[in-house]
């Protein structure tokens, strides 16, 4: 392959980790461009940005989550904490020697598509550098969404990326704005640090526990009969109502969905603060008036700190807007991981979904790595699928109509398209084992 086809990566996180794996085994030339100083991505609690707070763990558990021939350590809780996913990214790039192939402290300023597809990148150290193919990897959870309400609010309000420690709830009125995965734990540590704990919730929403019959709740989904999606519903419906009851009595609203039409929200500690008093549900905010929020349930709370669990813009700065199309404010891409308007130009990470990411970025890597290396034979049957196919990712399920879940994919819906991809071109599935000759020794890790 010629210099010119040499592919630029930005992000040396767990998406581009992924990336330089996949490209060493298929003999792609490639160069990561990682802004900060070692590999993790938002993981690394020291990068600044990072939304990662003290208490965040996995909410999918390590044996569906890691990487292709590379488990996770067997000393690791089913759940990792942020500390044991950060070590792992490290022990990741160890054991297959990545770091040689990223060039740290170095940004991606700005790229240029050039009339032959190439693409002119320049670097914060003032280089410009030619690539033929460019994959953005660079995250989704670096720009905070704030949300927007009348009135003023004349106490502290900040984004869950500045929250790190429930320390900083001691003797203070808090409330978290938002729902998520996030929100949820932060609502947590605010029940245990503050002196009183609020959470609002625009809608009623379904609470998945972390363990069923003692095993993690996607070991289950994963290795349970694969029954048809209506009837999964109806079955973990049933499941929830019998651990969980009427969850109204905890002053949380009634879902106005169906489970698993929203992204799954893995807690049950949020219950148990509920039901022992230390947190209140609140409804969405209509306004504020001083320290005072007022709600729309008509109740109204003085507040010192407000935490807002809002979710994030998701942003490629370093590439022309203009050169995607956006779905909900988000890349729509095929796959989610190729551009149809210009062949050049991929994704990895810029995509949510039901299930564990590590396994399943290994196997979108491989699928750009092979798109790739096809379209260097120019290949115009994958050009023309990528440009027009626009297959059903939801598996069923029809899915809120936010913003969040504008390119969300089901997961099994999505490795069965991956299949079919594959099956037409006749490129093999990853088998086990088939990363092992790419391991460096021991002693070349340590050195």
């Amino acid at each position: 392959m010629s210099e010119i086809g040499r592919v630029c990566v930005v992000g040396g996180g767990p998406a581009g980790l992924s990336l330089a794996r996949t490209f060493l085994r298929h003999g792609i030339p490639f160069d990561i461009y990682e802004r900060h100083s070692d590999v993790g991505g938002l993981w690394d609690q020291s990068n600044p940005g990072s939304p990662v707070y003290n208490s965040a763990h996995f909410i999918s558990s390590k044996t569906q989550s890691h990487y292709h021939d590379f488990p996770m350590p067997d000393d690791y809780p089913d759940y990792p904490s942020n500390r044991q996913i950060h070590g792992y990214m490290r022990l990741f790039a160890d054991a297959y020697g990545l770091r040689e192939h990223i060039r740290f402290n170095t940004s991606v300023e700005k790229t240029d598509l050039q009339p032959d597809g190439t693409w002119a990148v320049t670097l914060s150290t003032g280089e410009t550098k030619t690539y033929g193919s460019l994959v953005c990897a660079n995250g989704t959870n670096w720009h905070p969404a704030m949300p927007d309400y009348p009135g003023t609010f004349t106490g502290e309000m900040r984004h869950a990326v500045t929250f790190r420690s429930m320390d900083e709830f001691r003797g203070k009125r808090v409330l978290v704005i938002g729902a998520g995965n996030s929100g949820c734990d932060i609502a947590c540590d605010a029940a245990k640090g503050a002196d009183a704990a609020f959470i609002s919730l625009r809608r009623g929403y379904h609470f998945l526990p972390k363990h069923l019959f003692g095993i993690p709740a996607d070991v289950v989904a994963h290795e349970g009969p694969h029954l048809p999606m209506w009837l999964t519903q109806r079955i973990f419906g049933v499941i929830l109502r019998i651990l969980n009851g009427d969850i109204t009595r905890l002053g949380l609203q009634k879902p106005d969905h169906r489970l698993f039409e929203t992204h799954p929200i893995l807690n049950t500690q949020l219950l148990h603060y509920l039901g022992h008093g230390d947190i209140k549900a609140k409804r969405d905010v209509a306004r504020f008036e001083g320290k005072v929020v007022h709600f729309k349930d008509g109740t109204s709370e003085e507040i010192d700190l407000i935490i807002c669990a809002t979710g994030y813009t998701w942003k490629v700065p370093y590439v022309d807007p203009a050169l995607f199309s956006w779905k909900g404010n988000k890349p729509d891409l095929y796959m989610n991981l190729f551009s149809r308007e210009h062949p050049s130009l991929y994704a990895l990470g810029f995509m949510e979904t039901n299930g564990g990411a590590y396994k399943l970025f290994d196997e979108m890597a491989d699928l750009i790595a092979r798109t790739i290396m096809a379209r260097t034979k120019g290949d115009a049957a994958l050009d023309e699928l990528i440009a027009t196919d626009r297959p059903d990712l939801t598996g069923g399920i029809k899915f809120v109509g936010s913003s969040r879940h504008a390119t969300y994919v089901e997961i099994d819906a999505y490795r069965k398209q991956m299949k079919r991809i594959r099956k037409r071109f006749g490129w093999p599935n990853l088998a086990d084992g088939c990363f092992d000759a790419l391991r460096v020794s021991r002693a070349r890790a340590a050195a």
